[in-house]
Order: C-alpha cells, then sequence, then structure tokens
C-alpha cells in the first residue's frame, strides 16, 4: 500500500506544482537559446474582424454585451454578428434594437435550437472577417481587447489566440482561473496552450473547420490548429471580465458538461499525444489535460492507500491533514460562516468541487452520456464591468 500512497501523491504534486515548475524551467533554458521576439500587426495592417456570439435565452445579459461591442476600439474593419440558437425570451428583440443603430451588427435568427455547433457554423457560413474572435455574451471585453488579441496574427506561425478571463467576485474559480492562465502563458512562450478560453479567443479563418456538436469548441479549435501546423497562444493583453457563477452547484453543473466535452475532443485528437508527433505540445496536453483529469483517480488511491498505512506517525498525520481539508470543503459547501469566509476554505471547497466534477464527468463519459445541447451557464447579469 505504502508504494500506492506515494505514486498517488506524486499525481497530484505533478499535476498542479510540478508541471508549472517544469514550464518556468524550460522557459528558462529556451530563453537563452532564442529569446522571443514575437511580430504584431500596426493599426494600418488590421485585417477584417468578424466577432461571433453564438447566444441561447440570452436576454439578460445581451444588451450590455453588445454596447460593450459597439464601442472596441479596432482601427479595421470589425462585424459583430449575432447567431440566435431557439431563443424563446427577448434576446432577438433586443438584438435587433440595436441593429436598428449600427451597421455593424448583424443577426442571425435559429428558429429551432440545435447547439452551440450549429449555431458557430451557421455563424461561419455568414462571417465576413479574415479573423474570427468567438465570444459569450456573458464577458465583457476590454476596450482593446479585439485589436490585441488580433495583433499576434502578424506571424504567419500564430493560427489562434485566446484572450484571457478576469472572474469578478470568483473565490475559488477566480484563484483557479488565475492558476490556469499562468500555465497559458508560460505554454505560450515557446509552443501552443493546449485550451482556450471558451469565452473569448481568436483563429485565422482558412484554419476552422466545421465545429461538432458534443465536443468543447476552444479546445477542439486549438487542437485543429496545432494538427494543421500552426501555434496557439495566450495572450495576457487580451482581456474580459466575467462574474462567477452564483452558486456552486451551478459551477460544478457547468463544469461537468465541459470535461465531457473536453474528453470527447481529446480522444478524437488522442494522435496529438504521440510524443514523435509534436514532442513539446504532446508534453504540455499530457501534464495539462490528463494528468490533470487523473488526479481525483489519484486522490481516491492516496486516501485510501493511506487508511492501511495509520500505523506510523507520519501516515497518520497525512490522513488527518486529508480529512480536514475535506471537511473544510463541506463546510464551506454548507455555507459555514467562518470556513466560508476564509481564503483557504473556499480554495478546499474549489479544489473538491473541480476534482469531484472531473470524476463524475469520467463516469458519464464511460457510460456514453454525451453533452449534445449547450445550456449556456447563467452568470450575474452584465458580465461584469470594464474599467
Amino acid at each position: 500500500m505504502e508504494w500506492i500512497f506515494w505514486i498517488c501523491l506524486a499525481g497530484v504534486v505533478y499535476a498542479y506544482f510540478g508541471y508549472p515548475l517544469l514550464l518556468l524551467l524550460v522557459n528558462g533554458l529556451l530563453a537563452r537559446l532564442r529569446p522571443a521576439r514575437p511580430a504584431r500587426f500596426q493599426p494600418g495592417e488590421a485585417p477584417p474582424v468578424t466577432l461571433l456570439i453564438p447566444a441561447h435565452n440570452e436576454a439578460a445579459v445581451i444588451g450590455n454585451k453588445l454596447e460593450n461591442c459597439l464601442a472596441l476600439e479596432y482601427p479595421g474593419e470589425l462585424e459583430v454578428l449575432v447567431v440566435s440558437d431557439g431563443s424563446s425570451d427577448a434576446t432577438v428583440d433586443i438584438v435587433q434594437q440595436y441593429g436598428r443603430r449600427d451597421s455593424r451588427l448583424r443577426l442571425i435568427v435559429l428558429e429551432e435550437r440545435k447547439g452551440k455547433a450549429n449555431a458557430l457554423n451557421v455563424g461561419l457560413e455568414q462571417a465576413r472577417g479574415e479573423i474570427l474572435v468567438f465570444s459569450d455574451a456573458s464577458i465583457l471585453l476590454d476596450p482593446g481587447a479585439v485589436w490585441e488579441i488580433v495583433r499576434p496574427f502578424a506571424d504567419p506561425r500564430i493560427g489562434c489566440v485566446s484572450g484571457e478571463d478576469h472572474i469578478e467576485g470568483g473565490g475559488g474559480e477566480g484563484l483557479y482561473g488565475r492558476y490556469e492562465l499562468f500555465l497559458r502563458n508560460q505554454e505560450s512562450r515557446y509552443g501552443s496552450i493546449v485550451g482556450a478560453s471558451g469565452s473569448f479567443y481568436a483563429q485565422r479563418r482558412g484554419l476552422v473547420t466545421p465545429f461538432l456538436e458534443g465536443f468543447a469548441p476552444d479546445f477542439l479549435s486549438v487542437l485543429n490548429t496545432v494538427e494543421q501546423g500552426y501555434r496557439a497562444i495566450s495572450l495576457p493583453e487580451a482581456f474580459g471580465f466575467m462574474r462567477a457563477l452564483s452558486s456552486t452547484r451551478d459551477e460544478f453543473q457547468r463544469k461537468v458538461r465541459t470535461l465531457i466535452r473536453g474528453y470527447t475532443a481529446l480522444f478524437r485528437k488522442a494522435s496529438l499525444l504521440n510524443p514523435l508527433r509534436a514532442p513539446l505540445f504532446a508534453f504540455f496536453l499530457f501534464s495539462h489535460k490528463l494528468m490533470r483529469w487523473l488526479v481525483p483517480l489519484f486522490l481516491l488511491g492516496l486516501l485510501m492507500s493511506n487508511l492501511f498505512l495509520l500505523d506510523r506517525p507520519f501516515y497518520l498525520f497525512t490522513f488527518v491533514a486529508q480529512l480536514l481539508f475535506y471537511g473544510a470543503a463541506f463546510l464551506a459547501w454548507r455555507g459555514v460562516a467562518r470556513v466560508e469566509a476564509n481564503p483557504l476554505g473556499r480554495i478546499a471547497l474549489y479544489f473538491t468541487a473541480v476534482n469531484l466534477a472531473i470524476l463524475v464527468a469520467w463516469l458519464r463519459y464511460l457510460r456514453g452520456v454525451r453533452q449534445e445541447i449547450w445550456t449556456p451557464s447563467k452568470r450575474v447579469p452584465g458580465g461584469g464591468e470594464t474599467p
């Protein structure tokens, strides 16, 4: 049992701490060999852009979203294209009102709800831009965000660029988001990110392949980009603001849906895990995605193996520490004020909820469940404020 304990502990430590440290080490070595000199478009070179927004029953946030989009500072041609996916609320009416005021805004109305992938594919057929920027209705972009996310496409090797989500009032969600952004920025320096922000990312028109329902569009876009020989990067200068989900239950359900789509996409593109094909990206994909998705199994193995080692003080300590950690998560979930207000309590809750979601998603995926129909996460109306 002792070897199981240490293998499981090593798996958890590598996924959350070892991989980031290796990234820093690899980037430090590469920086000495070939300093990064990224190319950027200048204002007179700005290509035509389509900002594509799929929407299903987004009446609570779509007005603020359109105000935000139409005020963006982009030095070239900008088209804002909203695709309503069978909305039954006032989404269409609100978009039409804005469309009468600004000719840059176009609306496509799909009477029947068929899912996000179908909405995106319909939008692709109508989009006019050379660069496609994908954005959810729930995120408000910094005024210069679209220009910043487009500028790196001056480098012909860049095929996909991810923006950054700044989550307001997120507690554990916000901390986890910052951790993910750190990993993306490190992966971007000399390689490719393994996942883009689903709320805000851009891709070359010529690299976009039809989206498939049941697949995570942002993850699949990155995998397709790398598969075609281009790089996908993250850009801190391109950012937007989102509010945290209103409850841990909402975040849990969103995570499960996203994970099932992620598993589906990864196994469709499993050849990218082959280190002989693209060694650096295969290392990133294995460490960032696959190892992270195995952490719940490591945690279960760690706890169960620890039960058989309680006759030694060290293992008694590690067992009690695990129980205290999960106990803090439970108390924070139950809303015990002292624990919920403590940053460590919120971290314990979010970490536990994320890994439980990964485990639930695995169980559903292995049973053949696929997340076919897109259900947008309902965040606080307004999605945050741009400063």
